[in-house]
């Protein structure tokens, strides 16, 4: 079972879209944030080495050397789940032996940076999300709808309300 980028995030933001994603219903593409996030992306940082895929698995904004990788986001509201994407990208670069050192969550629009690494108990604490992925995509049904304050940005909202 491939686990993705995306599904860390989701992971953290929500277990339904996770699961909606993980069933193939994939509305980011028609979704105007999702759209103007891509923008931002491709419009920001025009001399970087972008979009780099590993294995259809993991997908990098952009990279510095094969050391340092990048993620580019347009705001902060699901900032733990950006940093949880993140350190799955260097965890899974690592098991792959390629020795990436650490991690940039870019926030173009706020001038911002925050810097990522990844630890021994942070690497583990993948383990255990990844393993919940998992249990939770392999689910017959989807996880219940939870409101959340993020809800009405999401792409799927009106699947799951209206």
């Amino acid at each position: 079972m491939r686990i993705t980028g995306n599904m860390i995030n989701y992971y953290f933001v929500c277990p339904r879209k996770l699961w909606l994603f993980s069933q193939g219903l994939q509305y980011e593409e028609e979704n105007e944030n999702v759209q103007l996030g891509k923008l931002l992306d491709t419009g920001s940082y025009k001399d970087k080495r972008k979009q780099v895929m590993f294995d259809g698995t993991i997908n990098i904004d952009f990279l510095e050397s094969w050391k340092v990788l990048h993620e580019v986001k347009k705001s902060r509201a699901v900032e733990p789940a950006a940093i949880w994407q993140l350190r799955y990208y260097l965890y899974y670069l690592r098991e792959k032996g390629i020795p990436v050192e650490k991690g940039y969550l870019d926030y173009p629009k706020l001038r911002e940076r925050v810097e990522v690494t990844l630890n021994d108990e942070e690497s583990e604490e993948l383990g255990n999300i990844i393993s919940d992925i998992e249990k939770t995509i392999s689910q017959e049904i989807s996880p219940s709808v939870e409101k959340k304050k993020i809800c009405t940005k999401c792409a799927y909202y009106e699947y799951c309300f209206v």
